[in-house]
């Protein structure tokens, strides 16, 4: 794959003042994700960067708005949270929401209902797993199904053993299938998904045709995908996005993902700033960020951050687990 002209880009992290009720005084509410205290040199209240170089457009003067999420609370990662082994599992094969994750969903959906998001998307690129369409459908479609209403479903009844009514296509925003914001490929079961054509009875509203292959040749049962890859394929990622036509785009993916996806900027920031772009997404986490070119100056302040796991649940990475697994194992031998 070749591309044209570098151009330079950096991302906008905009917070967002939203208070939660019911919260004692004594804990920071997550309804509240504030920039660092400490003091960042800069002209603008904005969160800037400039790190990275992408390529394959030509749009200098163009911003990107973008809105990612990662995916509600998986069966997986309830059972990779107690026992890491657990991630090796056939069972969580395509894991599927949990009824916590289902909670989270909705109270995202609000969320996107309230401060007015869901009328500014006009598309949301999903990664095709199960979890991740689920609750896509969940946050950004039209709610229940209604018999008689000539639009296919975003999502059939019961999906994933939910228990949950058919969730409407009816003034939602396009869906489309990307395998480039998949999870980390190989290993987990609950990483590998179905084949295609399992899908589209399932999400008869969600667009799959930039899907190449029916089966899942991307994971490998014996190779976990390399971090240093899996950023890659995030800059692959974002340089199709500043391909689409669409002007505010929601992406619904996964923490690990996510994570080395957007690493790759910052570096050349206050390292509280990099701090705030590269932490873990929460379980149904929505960030609001405007990737740029280096010569945009400034955005306004944004009311469509959501900081997810809400309500609280377990939510660990599995990458994050591997880490610390192996972190015991070593604090252990040095004793």
């Amino acid at each position: 794959m070749t591309f044209s002209t570098p151009f330079s880009l950096f991302l906008l992290l905009i917070p967002s003042p939203i208070s939660k009720p019911t919260t004692t005084a004594a804990s920071p509410s997550p309804y509240s994700p504030r920039l660092p205290k400490t003091k960042i040199p800069s002209s603008s209240s904005v969160l800037r960067c400039s790190s990275l170089s992408a390529y394959g457009c030509n749009c200098r003067s163009r911003s990107l708005p973008a809105a990612p999420v990662r995916h509600a609370q998986g069966i997986h990662n309830v059972a990779g949270e107690k026992d890491h082994s657990a991630y090796l599992s056939e069972e969580l094969f395509d894991a599927h929401l949990t009824p916590l994750g289902w909670q989270q969903v909705d109270n995202l959906h609000k969320h996107v209902q309230a401060c007015g998001l869901l009328k500014k998307v006009e598309l949301v690129v999903v990664s095709p797993l199960l979890r991740t369409m689920q609750t896509a459908a969940g946050v950004f479609g039209g709610g229940s199904y209604k018999d008689g209403i000539d639009v296919p479903p975003l999502m059939v009844a019961n999906v994933g053993d939910s228990d949950r009514p058919a969730i409407s296509s009816l003034n939602s925003p396009p869906f489309l299938a990307v395998e480039l914001c998949r999870e980390h490929l190989g290993v987990h079961p609950c990483d590998r998904r179905r084949s295609i054509h399992e899908y589209p009875p399932l999400f008869p509203a969600i667009d799959f045709s930039l899907i190449e292959n029916d089966d899942d040749v991307l994971w490998t049962a014996d190779v976990r995908e390399k971090n240093e890859d899996v950023a890659a394929r995030g800059m692959k990622f974002l340089n199709w996005l500043w391909t689409r036509k669409e002007k505010e785009i929601a992406v619904v993916s996964h923490s690990g993902f996510l994570f080395h996806a957007l690493s790759a900027f910052g570096n050349d920031c206050h390292p509280s700033v990099k701090k705030e772009i590269c932490k873990n997404f929460a379980n149904c986490e929505l960030r609001s960020m405007v990737i740029v070119d280096r010569g945009m100056i400034g955005s306004d302040s944004s009311t469509t951050n959501y900081p997810g796991k809400i309500p609280n649940g377990l939510d660990l990475p599995s990458g994050v687990a591997n880490e610390k697994k192996h972190h015991h194992k070593e604090k252990g031998a040095a004793h």
